[in-house]
């Protein structure tokens, strides 16, 4: 038998790497000479860099910069196997996971880190960049980010902004004369799988600013900053991009990218899918089942969501896809119109959210095992019966 395992992560309980690895295990157990094709995955959230690095033989480097809350942290970035592309998660950089939940506040957080790591890759002498916006901390429309890389983002007595959405509101005007010149030669995609324009009712604060720390007050003041920047990106720069699909993804980063960067928004598996060449590994083994999964699937799952995604390509092959999640959602079975051909829970009796995290490595062990069994009998049952029908057949001639 010849398995491809290509998941996502379990957002706080199994990594990609980790899920392949345990699933490994459990097929061998079962069937001991399967061929294996572990493919770790990630849509341009948590992962990305781990993905990538690991599908084409890159590497892992740290580099110290500069948190949302303006203190110190050790960031992770990714170089490819070719040396010339690096992949950067901004929530390594400026992500929420960082931030004390009571000291979450967009006024202030800062996506200034971001840039730092931009600007590493490029004195590691990248000239592609591929960047995740998902988990981010903050609602400066990127400004910290243009900060570290040499914009001017001054204020109307000529001084640089402060950190965070507040100083957006102190926004005059941007010279971009001292801006890293290596910008001007770098192809910058952006996994984006949010289509939320940059201000307004749907726009960036609105929607993500609650879950970032800010208030009720806070939220028309955030607004308004984001539409302050989108003036001056007018003005200095010409560019109308506030209404672009995405614009708004992590607090207005979106919108600093496309605007002053050139960078492109795509959906994040089909970023990853093609750097990791899916198709072509896909055309190249002869599988016979898919596997992939989440930590919840549900109606949400059809919008961008990484299993949907590998169930499309491996449909183009007519391969079974089999889902394993955490949990099952409202809407879940909706997917199976999008290619997955079954959702397997890894819960084996009720338990609570916090129990499954913590054990997930060994439901998943146990969940795999059970079904490969299955595949197993069944083999079993359909091998029995063709014996008999061929046995019958003898016996009619």
């Amino acid at each position: 038998m010849n398995i491809l395992i290509a998941p996502d992560s379990f957002k706080g309980s199994l990594s990609a790497q980790e899920f392949c690895d345990i699933s490994e295990k459990s097929i061998l157990k079962v069937y001991p000479n399967a061929n294996i094709k572990k493919i770790p995955m990630a849509d341009g959230g948590e992962g990305t860099v781990e993905s990538l690095v690991f599908n084409t033989g890159g590497k892992i480097l740290y580099q110290d910069v500069t948190g949302p809350l303006g203190n110190k942290v050790t960031a992770a970035f990714g170089i490819l196997g070719d040396g010339s592309t690096a992949v950067v998660e901004m929530a390594n950089a400026s992500g929420l996971p960082l931030v004390p939940k009571e000291k979450r506040n967009p006024m202030y957080t800062t996506t200034y880190g971001t840039g730092e790591l931009i600007k590493t890759a490029l004195d590691q002498g990248c000239t592609r960049l591929i960047m995740g916006i998902g988990g981010s901390a903050t609602n400066d429309g990127g400004a910290g980010m243009l900060q570290a890389l040499g914009f001017k983002l001054l204020n109307a007595k000529g001084e640089s902004i402060p950190f965070g959405a507040k100083g957006l509101l102190e926004l005059e005007s941007i010279e971009m004369s001292e801006k890293d010149p290596r910008l001007d030669e770098v192809e910058i995609r952006v996994a984006c799988d949010v289509d939320n324009p940059l201000y307004g009712p749907k726009g960036a604060s609105y929607v993500y600013g609650p879950q970032k720390g800010a208030t009720e007050e806070m939220l028309p003041l955030l607004d308004q900053g984001l539409q302050r920047f989108h003036d001056c990106i007018q003005r200095f720069l010409g560019k109308e991009v506030a209404h672009i699909p995405g614009a708004g993804a992590a607090g207005g980063l979106g919108a600093g990218l496309l605007a002053f960067l050139n960078g492109d928004l795509e959906s994040g598996f089909t970023i990853i899918q093609k750097e990791i060449g899916l198709e072509r590994i896909l055309e190249t083994h002869k599988f016979d089942l898919v596997i992939t999964g989440e930590g919840q699937m549900n109606d949400q799952t059809l919008y961008g969501k990484l299993p949907v995604g590998i169930a499309g390509v491996a449909k183009k092959y007519n391969l079974p896809v089999i889902a394993f999640v955490g949990s099952i959602g409202k809407g879940a079975e909706q997917v199976y119109e999008a290619g997955i051909d079954s959702i397997i829970s890894i819960a084996d009796g009720p338990m609570s959210l916090e129990y499954s995290m913590a054990n997930g490595s060994v439901l998943l062990e146990k969940a795999v095992e059970r079904f490969m069994r299955t595949i197993y009998a069944l083999n079993k049952a359909w091998l029995k019966f063709f014996e008999q029908v061929l046995d019958e057949l003898s016996k009619d001639n």
